[in-house]
C-alpha cells in the first residue's frame, strides 16, 4: 500500500488535531515487484498493461440527437445504441471499479474506533464514484448470463460478477478478501432516462460491505448520476442526492450529501454531510469533492470556520485519449494467454464486440454487438416456446440479512472452476 494514499491529518486551517483527509489517486497499478516471490497470479497477469491497443475512436462523425431525439422520457436500456458511443467496457467491468481504493477497506479493518471505521468506510463509497469523473461513454450492456470475474492477488481480493436478469437489467456482485478481512457485495438497477440536453442514470441497488474481524455490516445506495450537454456544448457529469450509510450492530451512521451543481457551477462535485453515533450525536464532518479528496473534522470547529475548498494538484491520472480511464480500468480488459484457460466461457473479456472496439474496430464492434444482441433475443424466443425460465448460475435472489431488502447473493462455487452449465453467450 503506498503511504501517500492512506488516510493522514489533513491541513485544513482548523484548529483540530483530529482532522483526516483521503484523496482519490489512481489505483496502483500492479507490479510484479509487488509480489514476494516474483511469481504470476493465478490468472497468469505478470505486470498489467498501462495503455489500451488503439486511441478512442472519434464521435466527431456521428449526432447522437438523431439516436436519441424520438427518447426524450423513455428508459434507455431497451434502445440500440450505435456501438461508437460506448467504452470499451461491459458494465460488469464498471461495477469493478468500485475496486480501485480497496485501501480504504483495509484502513477500516485496522481502525479500533467504530467512528473512525466509519470514516473510512464513507470515502470508500465516494471514491466508488469518482472515476466516473469525465466518463461520458456508455459502457456495453451485459448480455444475460454474462460474468466477469477478478483476481487481484496484489490488492488481495477477488470478484465476481453475473447479470442476472435482461429485463429489466439486474448486475450482481459479490468480492472478498483473500485473507477473509472483508466481503462486500451488491446488486444493481440502473435506469437510465433521456430528459432533452441530458441523461440520467439512476443506480438502484444496496451495496453491502461486511468487516469480518469486526462482525460490522454497512449498506448504502449510491448517488445519481447526470452526463449534461447531450446535444450541445461539452460533456460534463454530475452527481447528486442523499447516501445514507449504516453501521448495523453499533447503530452509527453516515449523511453524504452529493450536491447538485446549482448556478454558475458553484457547487459541482461538492459532498458534504456527516457522521453520528446511535444517539444521533454528530462525531464528524465530512466535506470535499468526489472527484478529488474529501476531508473529515470535528463538528464545532467546522462550524465556526466553514472551511472553504482546498484544491488538490494530483486527481486521479486520466488517460485522455483513452476513454478518460483511469490506469485502473485500463487493465479490466487485459486478456493474457494464461487467463483463458481459468476464465468461464461467458466472461467479458471473451466478448467480441467489446474486444474489437477496444482494437480500434468500430466496424467489427458494431457487427459483432448486433450479432450477439440477435443471438440473445433468439435464445430468449426459444425459452419462451419451451416455457423455461432462465437459471441464474452463481447468484441468487434472496434478502439481504442486513438491510432486509430484496438482493442478489453469491451462491458460491465460481472458484472451484467448475463451468460444466454455463450458457454459450459469444
Amino acid at each position: 500500500m503506498n503511504s501517500e494514499e492512506e488516510f493522514f491529518d489533513a491541513e485544513t486551517g482548523l484548529e483540530s488535531d483530529d482532522s483526516w483527509e483521503v484523496s482519490f489517486k489512481d489505483a496502483l497499478v500492479f507490479d510484479s515487484k509487488q509480489v514476494a516471490d516474483g511469481s504470476t497470479q493465478e490468472n497468469g497477469v505478470f505486470e498489467r498493461r498501462k495503455v489500451l491497443p488503439a486511441e478512442m475512436i472519434s464521435r466527431n462523425n456521428f449526432s447522437v440527437w438523431s439516436i436519441l431525439k424520438k427518447c426524450i422520457g423513455m428508459e434507455l436500456s431497451k434502445i440500440a445504441m450505435p456501438v461508437v458511443f460506448n467504452e470499451p467496457l461491459s458494465f460488469l467491468q464498471r461495477i469493478s471499479e468500485y475496486m480501485e481504493h480497496t485501501h480504504l477497506i483495509y484502513k477500516a479493518c485496522s481502525l479500533s474506533d467504530s467512528i473512525d471505521r466509519m470514516q473510512a468506510v464513507a470515502a470508500f463509497a465516494v471514491s466508488a464514484v469518482a472515476s466516473q469523473w469525465e466518463r461520458t461513454g456508455k459502457p456495453f450492456n451485459p448480455l444475460l448470463g454474462e460474468t466477469f470475474e477478478l483476481t487481484r492477488e496484489d490488492e488481495g481480493y477477488k470478484l465476481i460478477s453475473e447479470q442476472v436478469s435482461h429485463h429489466p437489467p439486474v448486475s450482481a456482485f459479490h468480492v472478498e478478501s483473500l485473507k477473509q478481512e472483508f466481503e462486500f457485495h451488491g446488486s444493481i438497477y440502473p435506469k437510465l432516462k433521456f430528459w432533452g440536453k441530458s441523461v440520467e442514470a439512476e443506480p438502484k441497488g444496496t451495496m453491502t460491505l461486511e468487516l469480518i474481524k469486526h462482525k460490522e455490516a454497512y449498506t448504502w445506495m449510491n448517488p445519481m448520476c447526470c452526463v449534461h450537454n447531450i446535444i450541445l456544448g461539452k460533456l460534463w457529469i454530475e452527481q447528486y442526492g442523499a447516501v445514507e450509510i449504516t453501521n448495523h450492530n453499533t447503530g452509527d451512521t453516515c449523511v453524504l450529501n452529493f450536491k447538485p451543481c446549482g448556478m454558475f457551477g458553484r457547487d459541482l462535485h461538492k459532498v458534504e454531510g456527516y457522521i453520528q453515533d446511535k444517539s444521533k450525536k454528530k462525531q464528524r464532518v465530512i466535506y470535499g469533492k468526489w472527484t478529488e479528496c474529501v476531508y473529515s473534522v470535528d463538528p464545532k470547529p467546522y462550524e465556526t470556520s466553514k472551511k472553504s475548498d482546498k484544491k488538490t494538484a494530483n486527481g486521479s491520472k486520466k488517460l485522455k485519449q483513452m476513454y478518460n480511464f483511469t490506469s485502473f480500468a485500463v487493465t479490466l480488459n487485459e486478456l493474457e494467454p494464461d487467463m483463458e484457460r481459468l476464465l468461464a466461457p461467458t466472461d467479458c473479456r471473451l466478448r467480441p464486440d467489446i474486444r474489437a472496439m477496444e482494437n480500434g474496430d468500430i466496424d467489427l464492434a458494431s457487427l459483432e454487438k448486433e450479432r450477439l444482441e440477435e443471438k440473445q433475443r433468439a435464445a430468449h424466443r426459444e425459452r419462451s416456446e419451451d416455457e423455461e425460465e432462465w437459471s441464474t448460475r452463481w447468484f441468487v435472489l434472496g434478502t439481504n440479512p442486513h438491510s432486509g431488502a430484496e438482493d442478489w447473493l453469491y451462491a458460491g462455487g465460481y472458484f472451484d472452476r467448475n463451468y460444466t452449465n454455463c450458457p454459450d453467450i459469444y
